[in-house]
């Protein structure tokens, strides 16, 4: 499997994109722009955004960042009061424009579009068959597939042929679709990934709009109103909002890493608020792992919450040790003479007043490789700290992720090859400990029985066909 882009510097699992969608408001394309900014975060390799006026479907995508993309210019020539939108964020070998969405095309069901945010598990199979009854693809993704399932569906309408399509994909899905009169969006019967309703109330009516997370409603001022349920579908049209099931919901088994990770601690996702999560889970892991400490470290931005958690639980003050640049790029001309840790030093910078002579407990979300949590330990070393306690607010990562995370293969993740002593040596920190299932499982719900924790426990809620065992090779949306 190729080396992501981005997680060799930065050593983390990458959500691989969000999904916004607008129905009944006459800036549609304008308010998709405002939502794919607050969703910047869930992909930023491309972004793309398709309208309607009523009677003609227009898309513009492109490589980069959604405020470099969508000038206003651009923005003038995605019309109408509907549209979709899709950041992504891809796996090496697949960042291409080809692959960027929207998907529109032109076919029995009129001229479509359609953004989605997951894994079809079954994607390589449908596509072998679609190939070999005429199907031509132009992309890699998985999203593709569902677009030739669509357009072959015998069903005359395009509910009735994305309802027909819906029942032969499996995996993880959360979709959007944009026909020249209607939005229709739909989330798989396991609810791996979020997807959220919202409303805005209008002169003319009611506005309504579709996020992966609630932070992008904020934004332009729509109430949440609620989820798309699992195995539900729900159109919004002329006719109004209607909600159905397409096939009936299985066990939930929602993507616990949204609240460890992925999604902004101002989101409310899976109806939860994902900010008291993480500070649950900073108060378990202070409860379950003390360490005797002078101040509490948050590795920025993701460890920031779950620190807060820790500090207010353990009394140890928590001190923002670690100071983040926002403004580094994706690509950086390094000097041509080597500075060791370089790529971290680009992010994060220590406040070495207030870690010289401390015994410090670094707190972050999770270790993948390791690499990046060594370079951070030796920072903080080298600014003076007495001591670096490791904290970290999830179980050690095990096993891939098939569902919509690009996340690397079992021997790459040092979790699955190595004791926690192992990894404490690697990393150089004089303790190491992570959160426990059990305790994870109360941070997110009372028994947390609704979630996915198949990266900590190799236990897959569906079935799992390795890639390898494929002609094709696995493409993720």
């Amino acid at each position: 499997m190729p080396e992501r882009r981005g997680n060799a510097a930065w050593d983390k699992l990458r959500e691989e994109c969000g999904i916004f969608a607008v129905f009944g408001h006459p800036e549609a394309a304008s308010l998709t722009h405002l939502g794919l900014h607050a969703l910047q975060h869930r992909g930023q390799e491309s972004a793309g955004i398709a309208s309607s006026d009523g009677s003609m479907v227009y898309c513009h995508k492109d490589m980069g960042h959604v405020a470099d993309i969508f000038t206003a210019d651009v923005l003038k020539r995605l019309p109408g009061h509907l549209a979709i939108g899709h950041t992504r964020y891809s796996t090496a070998g697949e960042t291409a424009l080809l692959n960027a969405q929207p998907f529109s095309v032109a076919c029995s069901k009129g001229r479509i579009a359609v953004a989605h945010n997951g894994n079809l598990t079954n994607a390589p199979e449908l596509r072998q068959q679609l190939e070999r009854s005429g199907s031509i693809f132009q992309a890699t993704s998985d999203t593709e597939v569902i677009l030739h399932l669509v357009a072959r569906s015998a069903e005359r309408t395009l509910a009735g042929a994305l309802r027909e399509a819906l029942l032969l994909i499996e995996g993880a899905f959360s979709l959007v679709f944009l026909a020249p009169d209607r939005v229709i969006v739909a989330r798989d019967p396991h609810g791996f990934r979020p997807l959220a309703i919202g409303r805005m109330n209008l002169r003319t009516g009611p506005a309504y709009v579709f996020a992966s997370e609630t932070c992008a409603f904020d934004l332009i001022d729509a109430s949440h109103i609620g989820d798309v349920e699992p195995g539900e579908m729900v159109i919004a049209g002329p006719e109004g909002l209607q909600r159905e099931f397409f096939t009936v919901p299985q066990k939930r088994a929602q993507c616990v890493f949204e609240h460890v990770y992925f999604s902004r601690p101002d989101s409310i996702v899976f109806g939860r608020s994902v900010q008291h999560s993480r500070e649950r889970m900073g108060r378990l892991l202070a409860t379950e792992k003390p360490v005797e400490a002078d101040v509490v470290v948050p590795i920025p931005d993701s460890g920031v919450a779950a620190a807060i958690g820790y500090a207010a639980e353990s009394g140890i003050p928590f001190r923002h040790g670690l100071i983040r640049n926002h403004y580094v790029g994706r690509t950086f001309i390094e000097p041509s003479q080597a500075i060791r840790d370089f790529g971290v030093r680009l992010k994060l910078n220590p406040v070495r007043e207030i870690l010289r002579g401390k015994r410090v407990i670094l707190v972050d979300d999770s270790i993948v490789r390791g690499t990046t949590s060594q370079k951070i330990v030796r920072m903080v070393r080298n600014a003076g700290a007495r001591e670096v306690h490791l904290r970290i607010s999830c179980p050690p990562t095990m096993s891939p992720c098939y569902y919509g995370v690009d996340t690397p293969t079992k021997r790459e993740l040092i979790a699955a090859n190595q004791s926690i002593e192992e990894i404490r040596q690697f990393v150089g920190a004089d303790t190491l400990a992570y959160l426990s299932l059990e305790n994870l499982m109360k941070s997110v719900d009372d028994d947390g029985s609704d979630y996915c924790y198949a990266c900590y426990t190799g236990r897959y809620p569906t079935h799992i066909i390795p890639a390898e065992e494929l002609a094709a090779p696995r493409r993720r949306a």
